[in-house]
């Protein structure tokens, strides 16, 4: 999920499509975030402009940088997590943050506008508050009950799978609390100031999210100041918006999955592990393998059961427990049929800990390195590549001086790309001569059809039509009988959904399949 074209329009009414998460009619996902991220950095922008420091702040290229940057700044939180944590867990702090700081994860997603990036961020605070070892490996006092608290509601909000990933840490900082204290009233105090600090931050949300969705955009919600006290408790009373449990109660039915794709099981497993961790994966499920196996061998032999089950959790050594940091949430992720790669990013740190730790991966170095710059290749570069730079071209031709000074309506038709983020077409609410049709991955009829209606459309002469198509349906278009004045190609665009032809690959046309056309469509001739 990006972060979050509706809070552009919100903030600086502009055109966006709002997703069905945030609609009033089906509240799933929080407004904290996006609004303490996102939204932020788009009022500084306005603000900015209305001083008149930056006339010409609004564009589609600040809308886009300004939340990525805030996020890249805020990725360091996790150069920061392995720094503290790899000391206590056996790793090199040095090669650890190598290892992190080159892994096209972090260079790829930690720098995008996704709740998972949150999510890993939040997972990597949490760690580093159960984190019960000093560098001199001797126990730390407890750490702060209520941080914990605070953390793990907030990541439960942002995304509801964040208690997947805070069970390993919330079970390790439990053990160690009760292990540690001799004195049940210490014990009972600790768990107490969790809740409540718990308890605490979910009626914020909560109340943050009620005001929202009740009043229909953050307009409303920051002007309900001038409301009275009696009309905002009444507001509260209409409907109570507890947005993690609509999530749960949306995506636990297996219907409601399928409409967003569904994958085998042990995808996770076997595809999207290796594709975003490579090497480090298959040492992981290597190192797991031996781990069952030592432990299987020592429940058949009898020996000592507290060195089995209770002292893999807490008073072991690093290694079994940083593999449960990453094959618990691994697992409880894979119970879902819809799994993309992105849900795993959080698992970078754990992985990285115990890819470091005893030297593991020092000697797959040159593995790691070629796979990460794969990696970046195509997910930073080709992977849907084509269309911001597309969106940028039309932005800057929608509002171009010529267009200015004789308006005409514009219509943008996008197919078999990934949905365009509107925002970036930097369209005010009130001018409705701008029409974007996103048609996504319809068949070579339905599109043809409705290039054909456009084409024969007669009741607006200053009309102007752009298809926005991935190079691989290209000849597609080219038998749906209409002409077109122009076409631009936008190169590299890689769309996984059409993967390009390899024997077009290997010919003197493959740039045109690893690119994106922007193609102005021609009037047919009317009939007499």
């Amino acid at each position: 999920m990006i972060f979050f074209p509706s809070f552009i329009g919100d903030i600086l009414n502009l055109q966006v499509y709002y997703p069905w998460e945030f609609l009033s009619s089906s509240p799933c996902r929080t407004v904290v975030f996006p609004l303490m991220t996102s939204g932020i950095t788009y009022w500084v922008i306005k603000s900015l402009q209305q001083l008149d420091i930056c006339s010409s702040c609004i564009n589609s290229y600040t809308l886009l940088v300004s939340p990525r940057l805030l996020f890249t700044v805020f990725s360091f939180i996790l150069d920061y997590s392995v720094y503290r944590l790899a000391p206590s867990w056996e790793a090199d702090r040095w090669k650890s943050l190598v290892l992190l700081a080159g892994s096209y994860v972090t260079l790829v997603f930690y720098t995008r506008t996704f709740t998972n990036t949150l999510e890993g961020l939040l997972f990597a605070l949490l760690m580093v508050l159960v984190s019960s070892r000093k560098p001199d490996s001797s126990l730390a006092e407890p750490t702060s009950s209520p941080l914990i608290g605070i953390v793990t509601t907030a990541g439960f909000f942002n995304r509801p799978t964040f208690l997947a990933f805070a069970l390993m840490p919330l079970l390790y900082w439990a053990g160690f609390i009760v292990d540690s204290q001799r004195s049940i009233k210490t014990v009972i105090n600790h768990f107490l100031k969790l809740v409540l600090c718990a308890c605490f931050t979910a009626i914020v949300f909560i109340t943050a999210d009620t005001f929202y969705f009740t009043s229909v955009g953050l307009d409303n919600l920051y002007n309900i100041k001038n409301n009275s006290l009696v009309d905002v408790i009444g507001r509260l009373n209409e409907k109570i918006i507890v947005t993690p449990f609509n999530f749960l109660s949306y995506n636990l039915n297996p219907h409601n999955l399928a409409l967003h794709g569904s994958h085998p099981r042990v995808t996770h497993f076997t595809v999207n592990g290796m594709m975003l961790f490579g090497i480090l994966h298959v040492l992981a499920i290597g190192a797991g393998c031996k781990m069952l196996k030592h432990y299987i061998c020592q429940l058949i032999r009898v020996k000592s059961y507290y060195h089995g089950s209770p002292g893999l959790l807490v008073h072991s050594k690093g290694k079994p427990t940083l593999l449960l940091f990453y094959f618990v949430p691994l697992a409880f992720l894979s119970l879902f049929s819809h799994q993309e790669p992105r849900f795993l990013i959080p698992l970078i740190l754990p992985l990285v800990l115990f890819s470091t730790s005893q030297n593991r991966a020092m000697k797959w170095k040159y593995v790691i390195v070629i796979f990460n710059m794969l990696g970046a290749l195509l997910f930073g570069c080709l992977h849907q590549g084509g269309l911001i730079p597309c969106l940028f071209r039309l932005e800057q031709l929608v509002h171009s001086s010529e267009s200015s000074n004789h308006p005409r309506h514009y219509t943008l038709l996008f197919a078999h790309t990934y949905m365009p983020p509107r925002s970036l077409l930097n369209i005010k609410k009130r001018d409705t001569h701008i029409q974007v049709i996103d048609m996504a991955g319809s068949e070579e009829e339905t599109l043809c059809q409705t290039v054909e209606q456009r084409a024969n459309d007669f009741t607006c002469n200053d009309c102007q039509v752009f298809v926005v198509i991935p190079g691989t349906i290209r000849a597609t278009i080219t038998k749906c009988g209409v002409s077109f004045l122009n076409e631009t190609l936008i190169f590299p665009h890689l769309s996984m959904e059409d993967p390009p032809h390899i024997p077009f690959l290997l010919s003197r046309n493959w740039r045109s399949q690893l690119g994106l056309y922007i193609l102005q469509l021609g009037r047919n001739q009317q009939s007499l």
